[in-house]
């Protein structure tokens, strides 16, 4: 897989991301802020620019009835 360049932003979330995964935990917004250190009115942006580049993806709420927003999920490279 081809090297990608991240901002310093992109970098923090997509790091977040992938640490909440680690831990077990399901990475929702307001997780992924409090793991990145910041606010998650500001993740709007890197989130959508780490989607467009496949390194992460969005994932709705599996069970009906029971929406607690969209997490977001390390693309799987191997």
């Amino acid at each position: 897989m081809p090297q990608v360049q991240l901002s310093a932003v992109e970098e923090r979330v997509y790091q977040a991301v992938t640490a909440l995964e680690v831990r077990g935990h399901v990475p929702y917004p307001d997780l992924i802020a409090e793991e990145a250190q910041m606010p998650e009115e500001e993740l709007r942006e890197p989130l959508h620019t780490l989607t467009e580049r496949g390194l992460l993806h969005r994932e709705d709420s599996p069970m009906t009835g029971l929406d607690f927003g969209p997490r977001w999920c390390a693309r799987q490279t191997a």
